[in-house]
């Protein structure tokens, strides 16, 4: 061991957030340790806050201090046309664009048959919920091209193929196997106008 044990334990800590290595880990470690005592007990207390006050929203699954998100408490949305997502990462991203006016569900997940991840392992019973509950509604799949993403897509089209549901995706403008949260807010903005319904 070449570190003292406290420093140790802080970069395996900064190691288990995604894209740290050890030597990003190192750095982020010790510039904590630069920190002013106020700023890390300020840290720590948002951290713990985060951890202990948010949780999904009890409707379409992305993360809230509430039981029901702003989004899907806003009046002004239409609650026909849902965007459904692999993470709340990804509504973020929409947000930011600021021009999509539907709801959004968060499936928490794709499936994903090697990994062992099933349809009932995500968020997709309370998706069926919300679409028999609507008339005409539209289902914008904004999930990623990979694997899980098409078996993902190819699943929900299946459950629904006998229901009235407009099943879209994102237009292929959007690189094969790329994270929706990555992608720049025009390429993403483009994408959405550009739509195509899934026969």
């Amino acid at each position: 061991m070449i570190y003292p044990k406290s420093l140790e334990n802080l970069i395996e800590f900064y190691k288990k957030l995604p894209g740290i290595g050890e030597k990003s880990a190192e750095r982020m470690a010790l510039a904590t340790l630069d920190l002013p005592i106020e700023q890390i007990e300020d840290a720590s207390t948002n951290l713990l806050e985060a951890k202990n006050n948010l949780k999904p929203c009890k409707i379409c699954g992305h993360i809230t201090d509430k039981d029901i998100c702003p989004i899907c408490s806003d009046d002004d949305r239409n609650k026909n046309i849902i965007c459904v997502l692999e993470d709340s990462k990804s509504v973020f991203t929409f947000e930011k664009i600021g021009n999509f006016k539907g709801v959004y569900h968060v499936l928490g997940g794709l499936i994903s048959p090697t990994e062992g991840i099933g349809y009932e392992d995500i968020n997709l019973s309370s998706l069926l919920d919300r679409v028999e509950k609507l008339e005409h509604p539209e289902l914008i799949l904004a999930l990623k091209s990979t694997i899980e993403g098409e078996t993902t897509t190819l699943f929900i089209k299946k459950i629904l193929e006998n229901k009235e549901v407009i099943i879209s995706r994102l237009s292929y403008g959007i690189p094969m196997g790329a994270d929706i949260d990555y992608m720049d807010t025009i390429t993403l903005d483009k994408a959405l106008d550009d739509r195509k319904q899934i026969s």
